[in-house]
C-alpha cells in the first residue's frame, strides 16, 4: 500500500538550490508548472511537493513546452516548463521556437549532467547555450547554487522585457543539491516602455496630414485595459483596423472599425486597402512575413507609405523596414497614450472605414460552398454562434485553420491560442493548458488529422486531470497544406502527403474520454452539444473530403489550373 502524503517524511532542513529555485518561482507568482519528469532534476520535483504550485505531468516534452508557451501567451507572465536533459530538451525545442516567433514569455528549465562530467560527451550531454542560443532570447546554465535566485530573477525579467521571448536555463544535477541560503530576489515587474512627448507630437502631425490611414495591431504584451483603450482611439479617429496573423482577438470583429485579418489567405480587398494606405501604423507586431503578405505591403528597406512602427523591443525598429517614425513602447503604454489623442476636425477616411468593415462582413459572414459531405465553414459558423464569448479556441497548423481565421469570430482578448510560427501539434497541448489554468471556461481544440497526431498523446493528460476539453479533428487523410502546394507545383504527382488514420472517436474512448463521428455537416451541432455535455475530454472526428482544401479553392481546381499553366 502506498503511503499517504501526510505520512511521508518532511523535507530536510537547510535550503538547497532546488528549493531556492522553487521558492523563487513562488515569489514570482508562479501557480502552474508543466513537466515531463526526469532523474536529472529530481531535487526540483521534491521541492515542488510542498510548494502549492500545480504540476501538470505531460506525455512528451514538446507538448509540455507548448503548454507552457500557451500559458505565457494567455497570461502575459512566463509559462514554466521542466524537462530532463538531452532528448528531453531537444523534444522541447519545438515549444521554444514557438515562443520565440510568437514573442511569448516562457522559461524552460532543463536538467543537466553533473558539472564534473562536462566536455566528455557524457550520457545525454548537450551544450544548451549552443543548442538553444539561436532560438531563445537567453540560454544559460547555473554554475553554483548560491546564484539560483539571481539567475531565476533575471530569467523572469528577460522573458518579459522588451520583446518577450523564451529563456532556457540548464540545471546541473549536482548543483541542485548545493546550499543556497541567501535571500530571494524580489518579485519581477515587467518594465513597460512608454512613448515620449515628441514621439506623440510627431504621430499626431502624421495623422493630421493623412488621407487614408490604416492601423495594424499585433504582437504580445497586450492587456484588457490596452484592448479597451486602443478601441477608444480607433473610434475617436474612425480608423480602419486590421489584426496581424493569429492576433485576431486584439480587436472585436463586429466593431464597425474592424477591417479584417492580415493572415494567410487574407481577403484580397483588405490587402488592397493596406497597400493603398498613405499612413500605416503598426502597433505591437513585427509585420512579419505572413502579415506583410510575403513582404509585399511595404517597400524594403525604405517604405514609400508613411510607416509608424511601435514596438516594445527597440531592436525590431528598422530591422526590416526603416520607419518614418519608430517608437519604442509597449502596447499597454502606447494604447493608454493614444486613447488621450484628440482627433482633427473632419475625418476624410470615414467612408473608407465603413466600406472596409462591410467588406470584412461580406468575406466572413456566409460559408463558401465546399465539395464533399462536410463544410468546415458551416462548422466554424456554428461554433461562433454556439460557444460563449469567453470560450478559448486552440489550434496548430494546417489548411483547416483558414476556415477558423475567416469564419470564426474572437470577441474577447486572449481567446485564441495558436502559433504564429505555423507549428503543427499545438492545439491539444494548448487546450490542456488553458483548461488547467481556466477550468470554468469552454476550451476547444481544432486540429487537422496530421496535426492532431503530432501531440495527440496529450489527450491522455486531459483525461488524467479531468479536463473536459473538446478536440475537433478535421480528417481529410492528408497533409493537406503540403498536398495543396504539391498540386500547384507538381500537379498530379502525389507523393508523401497521403495518410492512413485511426478512428479518432475510438482513440478518445481508448484513453477514457468520449468520441463522436461526424460524416455530414448537419450532424455536427448534435455532436458538439453531446461533447460539451459529457463532462469528460472529447474528440469529434469530422471526416472531410481532401478536395475541400481551402475556403476559396478546391484541390481539383488547383490541379487543373496548374496543368493549364494559369
Amino acid at each position: 500500500m502506498s503511503q499517504s502524503r501526510e505520512a511521508l517524511p518532511a523535507r530536510r532542513s537547510g535550503r538547497t538550490a532546488a528549493q531556492a529555485l522553487v521558492d523563487q518561482l513562488a515569489a514570482n507568482g508562479v501557480t502552474h508548472v508543466f513537466a515531463v519528469p526526469g532523474e536529472s532534476y529530481l531535487p526540483v520535483l521534491d521541492a515542488l511537493y510542498d510548494s502549492g504550485i500545480a504540476l501538470t505531468v505531460c506525455r512528451q516534452e514538446g507538448g509540455a513546452a507548448m503548454m507552457a508557451e500557451a500559458h505565457g501567451k494567455a497570461t502575459g507572465r512566463p509559462g514554466i516548463c521542466f524537462v530532463t536533459r538531452g532528448p528531453g530538451a531537444t523534444n522541447a525545442s519545438a515549444g521554444i521556437h514557438i515562443a520565440q516567433q510568437d514573442s511569448t514569455p516562457m522559461i524552460l528549465f532543463v536538467g543537466q549532467i553533473e558539472r564534473g562530467l562536462r566536455d566528455r560527451e557524457a550520457w545525454q550531454e548537450v551544450d544548451y547555450r549552443a543548442a538553444f542560443g539561436p532560438i531563445a532570447k537567453w540560454a544559460t546554465e547555473i554554475e553554483t547554487g548560491a546564484r539560483v535566485p539571481e539567475y531565476v530573477s533575471r530569467a523572469f525579467h528577460t522573458a518579459t522585457g522588451g520583446r518577450p521571448g523564451p529563456v532556457v536555463m540548464a540545471l546541473p544535477k549536482d548543483m541542485l543539491k548545493d546550499a543556497s541560503e541567501g535571500p530571494l530576489a524580489p518579485s519581477f515587474e515587467p518594465v513597460e516602455a512608454a512613448p515620449g512627448a515628441e514621439d506623440l507630437e510627431r504621430l499626431a502631425a502624421l495623422l493630421a496630414e493623412a488621407r487614408n490611414p490604416f492601423l495594424v495591431l499585433g504582437g504580445s504584451r497586450w492587456s484588457e485595459q490596452a484592448y479597451t483603450e486602443i478601441r477608444r482611439f480607433a473610434e475617436a479617429f474612425d480608423l480602419p483596423v486590421a489584426t496581424s496573423y493569429r492576433r485576431l482577438p486584439l480587436f472585436d470583429p463586429l466593431h464597425p472599425n474592424y477591417a479584417g485579418d492580415l493572415g494567410l489567405a487574407a481577403n484580397p480587398k483588405l490587402v488592397a486597402r493596406a497597400r493603398a494606405a498613405d499612413l500605416m501604423i503598426v502597433l505591437g507586431g513585427r509585420l512579419g512575413e505572413v502579415a506583410s503578405q510575403t513582404y509585399s505591403l511595404l517597400d524594403i528597406p525604405a517604405p514609400r507609405t508613411r510607416l509608424v512602427h511601435i514596438h516594445p523591443g527597440p531592436e525590431e525598429l528598422g530591422r526590416v523596414y526603416v520607419p518614418h517614425l519608430g517608437i519604442t513602447a509597449s502596447p499597454v503604454r502606447m494604447a493608454a497614450a493614444l486613447a488621450r489623442f484628440e482627433p482633427p476636425a473632419g475625418l476624410p477616411w470615414s467612408a473608407a472605414t465603413r466600406a472596409a468593415h462591410a467588406e470584412y462582413l461580406a468575406w466572413s459572414d456566409v460559408p463558401t460552398p465546399q465539395p464533399g459531405p462536410v463544410n468546415l465553414g458551416v462548422v466554424m459558423v456554428h461554433l461562433r454562434d454556439a460557444l460563449p464569448a469567453d470560450a478559448i479556441l486552440c489550434n496548430g497548423a494546417g489548411n483547416y485553420a483558414a476556415w477558423i481565421h475567416r469564419f470564426y469570430r474572437f470577441r474577447r482578448q486572449a481567446t485564441h491560442m495558436a502559433p504564429t510560427s505555423g507549428s503543427m501539434g499545438y492545439g491539444v497541448p494548448a487546450a490542456v493548458a488553458m483548461k488547467r489554468v481556466f477550468p470554468d471556461r469552454t476550451v476547444i481544440s481544432v486540429n487537422g488529422d496530421g496535426d492532431f497526431l503530432m501531440n495527440g498523446q496529450e489527450f491522455a493528460t486531459a483525461v488524467q486531470y479531468g479536463l473536459n476539453i473538446v478536440c475537433i479533428v478535421a480528417d481529410n487523410a492528408s497533409y493537406g497544406t503540403i498536398r495543396m502546394h504539391q498540386e500547384r507545383d507538381f500537379p498530379g504527382r502525389v507523393l508523401a502527403t497521403d495518410l492512413v488514420n485511426p478512428d479518432f472517436a475510438a482513440y478518445a474512448r481508448a484513453f477514457g474520454g468520449v468520441g463522436f463521428t461526424v460524416e455530414r455537416t448537419e450532424d455536427f451541432p448534435a455532436a458538439l452539444c453531446d461533447a460539451l455535455a459529457a463532462r469528460r475530454p472529447a474528440i469529434i472526428h469530422v471526416k472531410m473530403s481532401v478536395d475541400a482544401i481551402a475556403p476559396s479553392m478546391s484541390l481539383t481546381a488547383i490541379r487543373e489550373r496548374a496543368l493549364a499553366g494559369t
